[in-house]
């Protein structure tokens, strides 16, 4: 028995002092325990600021919070912001999405989609429409369609009939325009070099309800150099000179127009903003006199920039339909326009 005992204690002193020599030949070795931090999420609620701190790991040194934000998406009550857009780079674009050089918003001859019903002391009430658009064929520059930055190749088309307001509706006359145009956005400041043409028909039902009046072959082929610049955001000036190389039916070569704009420029919201515009066109046939329009209302641009609007209108001056461009008019009342 007491040889028994001997043994027993001899196999616990050798297994004593190879434990450690074992420990440090395995290849698996015991985790230490870890007590994980319990972490208490609040309940979410808008327009709060939370800090999540993740499970640390073994070094405590690198453990940062993690803040997130509801997105100013999602809070209606946010102001919408607008900034003009930083330049971004520049590369081809084939029937880019949006214009560097815009329509002059109280531009009576710019190819837009609109109407005006108004009243004219000799005429009466009188329907003036306009019917066409301006488009980019060729791109190279910045992909913003709200402000690009570069150059782009630009094409126009409009038609700008007069119909008589009473229970007829007779066409009175009509202009149409097309041309071409480079335009250059930098920053705030726009540019534009273009050719157009434009000629004035007077209407056969009106010439035969009225024999009187002579039809004239009123027509130009003009280039056009234009520049403008936006002091704010929303505040457009603009100014230009257009040359025509060849006249006809009592047209003279120079004009000028010029005038500002006030629109927004971001995408608006279904309650819209307010816009405001003025313009000058000035004609050498009419010994440099000409018509001074006013525009004001309410407008909704989109993601592209195209403008829809409504509102007040206001020309005094020489008429806009150039079969009668010796004739003053004075058109007060209303109208819907829509821009490209």
């Amino acid at each position: 028995m007491h040889r028994l005992e001997a043994k027993f204690s001899c196999l616990l002193l050798l297994l004593a002092s190879a434990g450690p020599a074992l420990a440090e030949e395995s290849p698996i070795r015991a985790m230490p325990p870890s007590v994980a931090p319990s972490v208490e999420l609040p309940l979410w609620q808008p327009n709060q600021r939370y800090a999540i701190d993740p499970l640390p790991p073994l070094d405590d040194e690198n453990v940062r919070p993690v803040s997130f934000d509801v997105p100013a998406a999602y809070h209606p009550d946010l102001p919408l912001r607008c900034p003009i857009a930083e330049r971004t780079c520049w590369t081809w674009q084939v029937a880019p999405e949006g214009l560097m050089y815009r329509s002059y918003l109280a531009g009576v001859r710019e190819p837009r989609i609109g109407v005006q019903l108004f009243h004219e002391p000799l005429y009466g009430w009188l329907w003036d429409g306009s019917i066409g658009g301006r488009i980019g064929l060729l791109r190279y520059g910045t992909e913003d369609p709200l402000w690009a930055e570069g150059w782009q190749f630009d094409a126009e088309a409009a038609a700008f009939p007069r119909l008589s307001a009473d229970a007829d509706g007779d066409l009175i006359s009509a202009d149409y325009r097309y041309g071409f145009g480079l335009t250059h956005r930098l920053g705030r400041l726009e540019s534009k070099l273009a050719f157009y043409h434009l000629s004035s028909h007077l209407a056969d039902e009106y010439q035969l309800s009225h024999p009187w009046i002579d039809r004239i072959n009123f027509s130009r082929f003009a280039f056009v150099l234009g520049a403008a610049f936006y002091p704010w955001d929303n505040v457009r000036a603009y100014a230009e000179a257009g040359w025509s190389f060849h006249s006809d039916g009592g047209n003279e070569p120079w004009e000028f127009q010029f005038g500002i704009d006030y629109s927004p420029l971001c995408p608006s919201r279904l309650c819209g903003a307010p816009f405001f515009a003025v313009n000058a066109h000035l004609r050498e046939e009419v010994d440099f006199g000409g018509n001074f329009t006013l525009q004001t209302g309410w407008q909704w641009r989109g993601t592209s920039g195209r403008l829809a609007r409504i509102g007040f209108h206001y020309l005094n001056g020489q008429s806009d339909q150039y079969q009668f461009f010796r004739e003053h008019e004075q058109q007060v009342g209303v109208g819907f326009w829509y821009d490209f």
